[in-house]
């Protein structure tokens, strides 16, 4: 096995990122809504596909990064309290995006909807950074298990007012009453919220499953059992996740805490497999896509979501495109899930543009 250097950037991290966004434009953006194939579509409710894993992955890498960019810069000598002050500024200016996000085209302020996935991800990062600057490993595992034991706990023994314990049915939860109580303007389901504020607290624990895998990664040890102990761990919290479903449901909608043990088990796997392929032993072009994409992440998730306006609301391309494909006898879900990569495919332009111009915009 080749030699593996944690303290350079690591490849695999980047690909891995890359590899979420592109999936992330993918289910994002079919030919039609009303036709897709169920890997490209999200759990009605209780279940999971793999269009559920993409967020909790994105989050699960903000958590290893996290770990990773704190590390180099208090060896560095960087002074904390500058350090929390940009975690601040940074997290306001992504949360800010996930608003612009949202009111983008019409900005009609009165229906403006305030949470959002750009949104979670700036409380989590905000979350996750500002634990990591004050608490050791052993802490943040502490920390992560006690909001999922105390997430379900919580969603199955406190009341809903009018409803009574324990129902996890759509906006009958607590999490979507809490939703109605506290969130102002709209919200994505009318009365709650999949981005709501009870279900953000899992939210963080998947944040710090990152955390402790970036953690992980940096001790003193070689790479081989480095290696293992992300497959075993994944292994172990994905048999976790199983267990749990059985009295709390995978549910992406509630970011459930099952949900939570399976996906980032997952992604600890993941994130092995990319380290071993990528930076170990040195397959970098498999990576050039993912690097491509990862570079400037959240910028080309933001373009994502505007361009669609211009290139489906004026120029009308996607209808085009996807009933064209259905008059000449293309079934309408093949139709929708070529359009859904093609838009990836073409979000890849500006991506590779900026990488080869050397580009990097820190958000």
């Amino acid at each position: 096995m080749k030699s593996f250097d944690s303290t350079k950037r690591l490849i695999s991290l980047d690909m891995l990122r890359g590899l979420t966004i592109a999936l992330m434009i993918v289910v994002n953006d079919p030919g039609s809504w009303e036709h897709l194939y169920w890997p490209l579509a999200h759990a009605s409710w209780h279940g999971i596909t793999i269009t559920d894993f993409v967020f909790p992955f994105f989050i699960f890498i903000v958590g290893v990064s996290i770990v990773l960019s704190s590390s180099k810069q208090l060896a560095a000598g960087a002074d904390k309290k500058k350090m929390k002050k940009k975690i601040w500024i940074r997290s306001l200016k992504i949360f800010g995006l996930g608003l612009l996000l949202n009111l983008f085209p019409e900005f009609n302020f009165m229906e403006l909807r305030i949470p959002g996935v750009l949104q979670r991800i700036a409380i989590v990062y905000l979350v996750c950074a500002l634990i990591g600057l004050s608490t050791n490993w052993k802490t943040q595992l502490k920390i992560g298990i006690s909001l999922l034991v105390g997430y379900w706990l919580a969603m199955m023994l406190i009341p809903v007012p009018g409803i009574g314990a324990g129902v996890l049915e759509p906006g009958k939860n607590l999490a979507a009453w809490i939703d109605s109580v506290v969130i102002p303007l709209r919200m994505y389901q009318g009365t709650w919220d999949p981005e709501g504020l009870l279900s953000t607290l899992p939210a963080i624990a998947t944040g710090i499953s990152g955390m402790l895998a970036g953690h992980l990664l940096k001790n003193d040890m070689e790479i081989e059992k480095k290696l293992n102990y992300l497959f075993f761990i994944g292994f172990s919290c994905v048999l976790i996740g199983y267990t749990w479903d059985l009295v709390f449901p995978f549910n992406k909608n509630l970011w459930s805490s099952s949900f939570v043990m399976f996906t980032s088990g997952w992604a600890f796997m993941a994130f092995a497999a990319c380290i071993l392929i990528v930076d170990v032993h040195g397959y970098k072009k498999m990576a050039r896509f993912g690097i491509i994409y990862g570079s400037n992440a959240i910028t080309i998730y933001v373009f994502a979501g505007m361009f669609p306006v211009l290139l489906n609301g004026v120029l009308g391309v996607k209808d085009l495109f996807f009933n064209g494909l259905v008059d000449i006898g293309m079934a309408p879900k093949m139709a929708s899930a070529l359009w859904a990569f093609l838009y990836m495919f073409i979000c890849f332009i500006p991506a590779y543009i900026l990488y080869k111009k050397k580009i990097f915009i820190k958000v």
